[in-house]
């Protein structure tokens, strides 16, 4: 695996292509985003450096005459590392490579690099490096290190065997048992959620370093690491939040997307971003203070959708309010986006405003009933009280009467005890 770190910073030049379909500005912004990324792995931009082509080259993806401009600035300036805002092909890596006589790196390779420095749990760790693994298979070129020794005789294809035909095989077997593992913390996840089945479930999701670490601090005290870094979070984080007496929901938040994630990632992480398929809530915070806010929620769209969490009820959290220059584009995104709340996390501006909302959809998700039943059916009675809030008991010679108030999936439950009993009795 090529990992860029190292005990000082890598000096790296930035490569992107424009063709028609794209502006300068965007693409200035898209290496402003990836210079970002470079400096949360740990690499010094020396460079960044844009290419016009209609479209990009087969073979060098820049065109083989800036390739070799580029492999004279190389060598004059004592780079290290070259990234790509695009992927490459295997082809290319290998083109380049030879020309440069560098690491190479795309921009889904550098992404992958952080969530490696960046997982801390077992199942962090073992999602990224499927991701890894998957992302490595087909750019496989001789610049990679030997994965282990080549071996022939039983069992192996023999001693003719290329030592990248010998890594692909290893890194296949590697890849069964890594999804295999995965499966099976899969399972294990199954059957902890369902112990959250009977709460109303909220999921803060949103374009990396948008804010929703802040806010999870600032509504439950989680104590999430919070910082001015891309992906700082990359493990979901569970919390109980009051919103009243009786009112709580549990509130997660898990690893922010960017443009243009690794499809390996999301499918590595799915046990992880599980909390975003379950949950009741879509919070989607987006940092209203960048000039391309708007491009970061189409970002996250696709995401949720590509999740199958499209239809989900959702709130827009518009945050960094505090810090927003013009106060014009307040009006512009209450406009466009209506029943959306603009708040800043750290400064707690507005935090009601979402407590009201939160409490509003919450009472969409409960159910006030009351159900007559024999004196007798004691048992019901007291289920009733572990799985709702009671609001009367009323006794009537050999009948009682209760009240309560339960989520929907608690009160069908409640519901079909009363029915096995009373089917029971005919």
């Amino acid at each position: 695996m090529i990992d860029i770190k190292d005990n000082a910073p890598e000096r790296a030049i930035l490569i992107g292509v424009r063709t028609n379909d794209i502006s300068k500005e965007k693409l200035e912004e898209h290496l402003d985003e990836l210079e970002m990324l470079a400096d949360t792995a740990g690499a010094d931009t020396v460079f960044k450096i844009i290419q016009d082509r209609k479209r990009v080259d087969s073979a060098f993806f820049i065109g083989k005459g800036k390739a070799e401009e580029i492999a004279e600035l190389i060598e004059l300036n004592d780079i290290k590392l070259v990234i790509f805002d695009e992927d490459l092909t295997q082809t290319q890596v290998r083109n380049l490579e030879k020309l440069f006589e560098r690491k190479i790196l795309d921009r889904s390779g550098l992404i992958l690099d952080i969530f490696a420095s960046h997982a801390k749990t077992n199942e962090a760790k073992t999602q990224v490096e499927l991701a890894q693994l998957q992302y490595m298979l087909p750019r496989l070129t001789r610049a990679w290190t030997h994965l282990s020794k080549q071996y022939g005789g039983i069992g192996t294809k023999g001693p003719g065997e290329t030592q990248i035909e010998t890594d692909r095989r290893i890194i296949r077997t590697r890849i069964s048992k890594l999804k295999e593992k995965l499966h099976n913390i899969e399972i294990q996840y199954e059957t902890k959620s369902m112990r959250r089945k009977e709460f109303v479930t909220a999921s803060l999701v949103g374009y990396t370093n948008a804010g929703k670490s802040t806010l999870l601090n600032t509504l439950t005290d989680a104590g999430v690491l919070a910082e001015n870094k891309l992906f700082a979070t990359l493990d979901s984080t569970t919390r109980n939040y009051e919103l009243a007496k009786n009112k709580t929901i549990l509130l997660s938040d898990t690893v922010g997307f960017i443009r243009k994630l690794p499809h390996n990632l999301v499918a590595s992480f799915k046990s992880t971003l599980n909390v975003v398929r379950e949950a009741d809530i879509i919070l989607h915070v987006v940092d209203v203070t960048h000039p391309y806010f708007e491009d970061h929620m189409y970002v996250v769209d696709e995401t949720l959708n590509e999740l199958g969490c499209g239809k989900k009820t959702r709130i827009n959290i518009f945050n960094k309010v505090d810090a927003l220059i013009n106060k014009e584009k307040i009006e512009y995104v209450r406009n466009k986006f209506p029943g959306s709340i603009l708040l800043s996390a750290q400064r707690g501006i507005n935090i009601g405003q979402l407590k009201e909302k939160l409490e509003e959809i919450y009472e969409q998700n409960y159910v006030t009933h009351r159900v007559k039943l024999h004196a007798k059916d004691s048992r019901i009675v007291s289920q009733i009280h572990s799985l709702a809030e009671v609001i009367s008991t009323e006794y009537n010679d050999e009948y009682v009467e209760v009240s309560y108030h339960a989520s929907n999936i608690n009160h069908n439950k409640i519901q079909s005890m009363i029915n096995a009993i009373e089917k029971s009795k005919n």
